[in-house]
């Protein structure tokens, strides 16, 4: 059984940080892509960041410079730090993982930025 579990969201003041987590279990971490996404109200869900199996990683342009993505494949976790937040970055983040034909969502996770 495939689980992704966010965490880390939270309430944060504009230009503060946050760090989330997403722990995988069920499958094959280090071969899979994990990315980030988010979904603000009434607004469609969209990708935030990226990060392939090699390591390397991609962003929207709007977090680029504030936001970083990483992963630990010996704790099979990936991570998206947030700095420098705004409002605009206000929605439920979410985790996927995917390889292949294979795409898992986490629950998601709500991170709220005041201004």
């Amino acid at each position: 059984q495939v689980q992704l579990s966010e965490s880390g969201g939270g309430l944060v003041q504009a230009g503060g940080s946050l760090r989330l987590s997403c722990a995988a279990s069920g499958i094959i971490f280090s071969i899979h892509s994990m990315a980030w996404y988010r979904q603000a109200p009434g607004k469609q869900r969209k990708l935030v960041a990226l990060i392939r199996p090699s390591g390397s990683g991609s962003y929207t342009d709007s977090v680029k410079g504030r936001f970083t993505i990483s992963r630990d494949n010996a704790e099979n976790t990936a991570y998206l730090q947030m700095n420098s937040l705004k409002p605009e970055d206000t929605a439920v983040y979410y985790c996927a993982a995917s390889s292949g034909a294979d795409n898992y969502w986490g629950q998601g996770t709500q991170v709220t930025v005041s201004s």
